[in-house]
């Protein structure tokens, strides 16, 4: 079994936009890939909105922080899961069952030996 990391990116005008019936729809969707992916589940949260992050910089050698997302974009990472699949095809499978107003990045997790 290998990990994926899927983040999930969506533009909040299409979120505000959506009925409250679509919004309860992209829910059960949660719910149904929370159901069919079970146990290779192996962490998943939703994430505030980009106005509440703060983001570390390096400028000269120092950190910097500053409040906001890292770069302007159309759409907002709303969250995440890390799933545990045999291959990229079945990670794939899986993430179609999430809404299709997402964008998804689905990346192979590395595994770095720190005992070194």
């Amino acid at each position: 079994m290998k990990k994926y990391f899927v983040l999930i990116a969506y533009s909040p005008d299409t979120w505000n936009a959506a009925s409250t019936e679509q919004q309860q729809a992209w829910h059960q969707d949660h719910v149904q890939f929370h159901r069919e992916v079970g146990e290779h589940i192996l962490s998943g949260e939703a994430l505030d909105g980009a106005s509440t992050a703060t983001t570390l910089r390096h400028k000269d050698g120092r950190p910097t922080l500053t409040d906001g997302p890292f770069a302007e974009t159309a759409e907002t990472i709303g969250g995440y899961y890390l799933v545990e699949a045999t291959d990229l095809d079945q990670a794939v499978a899986w993430c179609e069952l999430l809404p299709d107003c997402y964008s998804l990045e689905i990346r192979p997790v590395v595994d770095i030996d720190v005992s070194a």
